[in-house]
């Protein structure tokens, strides 16, 4: 399989962002339309990655300026080819042209000892949003496990 992965504005892209996020998020997390999409959205860098034989959009992610990495999705189908580690590594490296020194996310509980393969640690406790269970990760990007990780996995 091979895939285009670009970096894109919501203005440029939002139809196809919200195309895979709802996909995911919104049908199959049974996520509220209104929690999904927020006020981040228009600030943030985005990446989106595309089939490369079809042309579709399959997955996203975004950074923002504050190192926060959210709203990681990848369509099911696409799940088994590690189609999640190319959307970190993009942005791991979306974080280090914007010079951050240090990178989180807000991880669902099952997906904490994922982020602890790129070198993510735990902080804080353990919160509530959108009813699920989630875990602050965050890592000095000096330390984050990206590309070598990504490509050998």
């Amino acid at each position: 399989m091979s895939y285009s992965v670009g970096r894109v504005s919501w203005e440029q892209a939002a139809p196809l962002l919200k195309n895979v996020r709802e996909k995911v998020f919104v049908c199959e997390w049974r996520i509220p339309k209104k929690i999904e999409f927020d006020a981040k959205d228009r600030h943030a860098f985005h990446l989106l990655v595309c089939d490369d034989v079809s042309q579709e959009p399959i997955a996203t992610g975004r950074i923002l300026a504050t190192g926060e990495i959210s709203r990681i999705a990848v369509l099911m189908a696409h799940r088994k080819n590690h189609v999640d580690h190319i959307v970190m590594q993009g942005l791991l490296s979306i974080a280090k042209d914007l010079n951050l020194d240090e990178v989180f996310i807000y991880s669902p509980l099952e997906a904490v000892e994922y982020y602890r393969r790129f070198n993510f640690c735990s902080a804080g406790a353990v919160f509530m949003e959108a009813g699920m269970p989630r875990q602050r990760m965050g890592c000095r990007l000096e330390n984050v496990e990206d590309a070598d990780y990504c490509k050998t996995h």
